[in-house]
């Protein structure tokens, strides 16, 4: 909207002091026309907003125009940054806001705040995009028009239609009542209930959404949390799961960990390598997971697992056998 990009304008000019046209418009991503017909509508409504002619000429804002937000110390500020520079509302669609509401706060801080707290936010990096072996961080991508419809739903606390792709299954329509949105590992995730029982929706599988006008059949108040553990919970002791019995290298531990839903027991074995008894979502899943872990972990049981393990391996000793 014109209005919210006006605002934004005014903000740019007074954080940098002096922007070129050509600046304003890769910072608001619109054209320098559209630039230079914002300045004049500023202009028109009274903002002190001027040009400055020559090589290092540009647009500014008269000195003093600005007002500050009082009671806000620099750790708190801080905190916001940093909480500007996570990638979870962009799992919710609201990437776009929470970068204008940064910008907001950044500019009413108080002078004696404003540099330093933005030069310490510099300084933190949360949610890298890659690892440390360059490997990029996948993150789900879906519609803006399905994020928008589904937040709605959510937020006015109407009952929603999804067109929802589940694993291995057609897609087809359901009629849930939202109950809230979660983000774990920049995936999204939808809360839900249908026909009064609990349902989850990854938001990367939802095709279409249309939120209805009727109310959602919910309580008033949701601890989001708790919902989530207990819904985790119940994921990691139902389905097709397998337990595995596996030696493991402690340098790798954390890596078995991390791929596993959940570990049942832990034991040191005497040359200092770690047996525990972890389970997986399924066999394919299990497998997967051994075979990453190479020579610093050992399949025990079930058999099928240490006979896949070994066929896989011996599948892929024939292979470079026959290219030498």
């Amino acid at each position: 909207m014109r209005a919210d990009r006006l605002v934004s304008l005014v903000l740019l000019l007074r954080q940098h002091g002096r922007l070129s046209a050509a600046a304003l418009a890769r910072e608001l991503e619109v054209s320098t026309r559209t630039v230079l017909r914002d300045i004049e509508a500023l202009s028109a409504a009274g903002v002190p907003v001027y040009a400055e002619r020559g090589r290092h000429g540009g647009f500014a804002l008269l000195p003093g125009f600005r007002t500050e937000l009082t009671g806000l110390n620099h750790d708190e500020a801080l905190a916001l940054l940093v909480a500007g520079s996570r990638r979870g509302a962009q799992a919710f669609g609201l990437g776009s806001a929470l970068a204008s509401a940064m910008l907001k706060v950044v500019d009413a801080l108080p002078e004696s705040y404003r540099d330093t707290a933005a030069g310490a936010a510099e300084r933190l990096l949360i949610d890298p995009e890659t690892d440390l072996l360059s490997r990029r961080l996948v993150t789900e991508e879906v519609p803006d028009a399905v994020v928008a419809e589904v937040l709605r739903a959510v937020v006015a606390g109407h009952r929603l239609r999804i067109h929802y792709a589940a694993a291995d299954q057609t897609p087809r329509w359901r009629t849930v009542d939202p109950v809230g949105l979660v983000t774990v590992r920049d995936r999204g995730y939808l809360l839900a209930t249908r026909s009064g029982a609990d349902r989850t929706y990854r938001l990367s599988r939802i095709l279409a959404a249309e939120e209805l006008a009727e109310p959602a059949q919910r309580p008033d108040r949701v601890d989001l949390d708790r919902a989530w553990q207990e819904r985790s919970t119940r994921f990691r002791t139902g389905g097709d799961q397998v337990a595995v019995l596996v030696r493991v290298d402690p340098a790798r531990r954390e890596d078995l960990v991390g791929t596993a839903l959940a570990v049942l027991a832990e034991a040191a074995d005497p040359d200092g390598w770690l047996r525990l008894e972890v389970t997986f979502q399924d066999p394919r899943h299990a497998e997967w997971a051994l075979w990453q872990l190479t020579t610093n972990a050992e399949a025990l049981a079930p058999q099928w697992l240490r006979d896949s393990l070994r066929d896989r391996a011996a599948a892929v000793a024939a292979r470079y056998r026959a290219s030498s």
